[in-house]
C-alpha cells in the first residue's frame, strides 16, 4: 500500500496534460461482435464514445493506431463508422491473429512506437482483455498511459472493475471520454475548441 501511495504522489507532481502535440490514441478491438459481448455497459453508449474519441483526434490530428483481433471470426470487423472518421488509420489498422497483448504483436508495437509519443490514450474493448494487458505493459516500459474506461466494457460489470482497480493499482491513470476531451482540448475557445464542443453536444444532444 505504502508503494501505492509513493507511486500515487509521483504521478501527481510529475503530471502534465494531455495534449494534441504530447499524445497518440490506441483504439484496441472495437469489433461489433467483441463490443456485443461486453455486457458492463450498453452496446449504443460504448460505441457512441468510441467514435467520440475517433472524431476528437481527428480534430486534434493526433496520432491513431486501430488495431483488431480476429476479424474474421466471431469478433467481427472494426466499426464501420471509424472507417469513415479515420479512413488512412482504418486502412492501415492492424490486424491481429489472436495475440492478447496488442503489445505481443509486433506490428502493434512497432506502430505505437511509430508515434513518437510517450503519453498513451488506451481505449479498448474488452476492458478485462484487450485494454489491460497492453495498458500494463506500457505503463512497465515507461509510457504514461491514460485508459478511457467508458469506451471499453467488459462481459460482467465485476470483470470491469477488477480490470480497472487492476490497471489503477499499477499506475495507469483511469479517465473518461468527456473528461479526456476536455483535457485535450484545453479551452473550448480555439477553433479546435469549438468543433470538440460540436462533438460533445452531437453525442449528447440526441
Amino acid at each position: 500500500a505504502n508503494n501505492h501511495s509513493q507511486l500515487s504522489e509521483k504521478i501527481i507532481m510529475t503530471y502534465e496534460n494531455f495534449n494534441a502535440d504530447n499524445a497518440a490514441l490506441l483504439l484496441i478491438d472495437h469489433q461489433v461482435g467483441t463490443m456485443g459481448w461486453a455486457k458492463s455497459m450498453p452496446f449504443d453508449e460504448l460505441k457512441r464514445n468510441a467514435l467520440m474519441l475517433a472524431k476528437a483526434a481527428r480534430i486534434l490530428k493526433l496520432p491513431v493506431v486501430l488495431t483488431s483481433s480476429m476479424e474474421e471470426h466471431a469478433q467481427g470487423p472494426l466499426l464501420s463508422e471509424l472507417e469513415e472518421i479515420l479512413p488512412t488509420e482504418f486502412a492501415g489498422r492492424i490486424k491481429r491473429l489472436g495475440i492478447v497483448n496488442a503489445m505481443d504483436d509486433e506490428h502493434f508495437a512497432a506502430a505505437v512506437k511509430a508515434t513518437g509519443r510517450k503519453k498513451l490514450i488506451i481505449a479498448g474493448v474488452t476492458n478485462d482483455v484487450c485494454t489491460v494487458y497492453p495498458a500494463l505493459s506500457l505503463v512497465r516500459d515507461g509510457f504514461e498511459v491514460q485508459v478511457v474506461a467508458d469506451a471499453g466494457a467488459s462481459p460482467t460489470a465485476m470483470a470491469d472493475d477488477i480490470a480497472l482497480r487492476r490497471m489503477d493499482k499499477a499506475g495507469v491513470t483511469l479517465t473518461t471520454t468527456n473528461q479526456l476531451i476536455a483535457e485535450l482540448a484545453g479551452s473550448w475557445a480555439t477553433p479546435e475548441g469549438g468543433e470538440l464542443v460540436q462533438v460533445l453536444m452531437e453525442s449528447f444532444g440526441s
